[in-house]
């Protein structure tokens, strides 16, 4: 049963990184930059998910709206106030901007909603199922969250392949001069792709909150671990770094289940070296043909 309990509880987790890796890669993807507060944007989307529903007495389902909402509103904030001035001069400051203002972002939330780490109920991660007498040690929440990445990664996808905005996102990132001259608006399309990137955070956040504390700092290391994933699988493949989220959680988990919980950094960032060594850009990213 323990390893049941790990295999979820990694498969979930991995979710999670994936779908903050999902979107380092889509604002990479269409401007070549990424958001280094989107471990700020899943603390934000918990945190206001929270508010909403416990402090203001919301009905979850509006809470949960509102909250992804003003997700995707800090989005474009990030890309107008951390990335596109920046990028338009060819600096490549947005670097420390973005990371910056996550850092604004966190402390802001931690004079406001206070440092002690609280918990947002859910009827999902109440009780853990059984089989007969025996308890898998698994909530329901557990077993929802990889649907839910999964499925969030195959509308992206076909989003990305299918709609207008979609076509005119993937137009920018293979030539923006020609998506320029055939009318596509190249700056509100960026900036669509970082408030989707905050969006994807924010549901993340939102889904974890009820099996973690809820607290301003819970984003930092997320972020860094969703930043490896996304390296890891190659910034340039969707389904990789959903894929490499996946693994990683999964490694986690059992690394801790037979282990410890001591050994489980040390040994998933040794990996990622390891197989980043082998695989510079990725293990599903192919490396850039440049002309000289």
């Amino acid at each position: 049963m323990q390893w049941i309990s790990a295999l979820v509880a990694g498969l979930g987790l991995g979710s999670m990184y994936g779908l903050m890796a999902l979107g380092f890669h889509l604002t990479f993807a269409v401007s070549a930059t990424v958001n280094f507060a989107q471990g700020s944007s899943m603390m934000l989307g918990a945190v206001l998910a929270y508010t909403f529903a416990q402090t203001l007495g919301w009905p979850m389902p509006v809470a949960v709206v509102a909250a992804l909402a003003l997700c995707a509103v800090y989005g474009l904030v990030v890309e107008r106030l951390a990335v596109q001035p920046f990028v338009r001069r060819g600096s490549s400051a947005w670097l420390m901007a973005t990371v910056a203002l996550g850092i604004v972002l966190d402390n802001l939330v931690m004079l406001t909603f206070g440092t002690e780490p609280r918990s947002l109920p859910s009827a999902l991660a109440q009780s853990s199922l059984h089989i007969g007498d025996a308890g898998l040690g698994v909530y329901p929440l557990q077993l929802l969250i990889p649907v839910v990445g999964l499925a969030l990664a195959a509308v992206l996808h076909y989003v990305l392949r299918h709609s207008r905005w979609g076509v005119a996102m993937l137009a920018v990132v293979q030539n923006r001069d020609a998506a320029r001259l055939m009318g596509i608006l190249i700056q509100r399309t960026i900036a669509g792709a970082f408030a989707v990137s905050t969006l994807l955070a924010g549901i993340a956040g939102v889904l974890i909150a009820p099996l973690f504390n809820v607290q301003a700092d819970m984003g930092t290391v997320f972020g860094l671990k969703a930043f490896a994933v996304a390296i890891l699988g190659g910034l340039s493949s969707a389904w990789g770094v959903m894929i490499a989220g996946l693994l990683f959680g999964v490694a986690e988990a059992m690394i801790t289940a037979t282990l410890g919980s001591s050994y489980t950094q040390i040994i998933t960032f040794g990996l990622v070296i390891v197989l980043l060594a082998m695989r510079p850009d990725g293990m599903f990213g192919r490396a850039e043909v440049r002309k000289v």
